[in-house]
């Protein structure tokens, strides 16, 4: 039996792993982990005042010195009447996206995340129920 030469075997080693390394698969992170929600996705199947968008609002808008009963704003948030009042004129949409006609909000802080204004909408456009 004929031996093969150890550079013989190494080259052909180093071929095989040289293949192998290249074949694999890489995933490309923008598309696994897409901005704006982590890479999780938005579900907007049943959004509710009560469940969804009441607590939004209560954490990013109605709080104190800003949209909660009694601040000098004069928007009170902290209740369906009072945000249902301001998504029936636009403004609470306008304000969330920072589309120009109304304050951008939460004022001095970094707009809402995509999904949380995509469960606002979605709340609006249904009619906005208190639900």
């Amino acid at each position: 039996m004929m031996r093969l030469p150890l550079k013989y075997i190494v080259l052909g080693l180093l071929s095989i792993t040289t293949v192998s390394i290249a074949s694999c698969y890489k995933d490309n992170a923008e598309e696994m982990y897409p901005p704006g929600n982590g890479g999780a996705t938005c579900d907007t199947t049943y959004v509710t005042f009560s469940n969804t968008v009441n607590p939004i609002i209560a954490t990013k808008c109605a709080t104190a010195g800003c949209h909660a009963t009694g601040t000098p704003t004069g928007i009170n948030l902290s209740s369906y009447a009072g945000v249902a009042s301001i998504a029936a004129s636009g403004k609470l949409m306008a304000s969330i996206t920072h589309s120009g006609y109304a304050s951008a909000m939460p004022q001095g802080l970094p707009k809402l995340d995509d999904c949380s204004i995509a469960k606002i909408k979605k709340w609006v456009d249904d009619g906005a129920p208190n639900n």
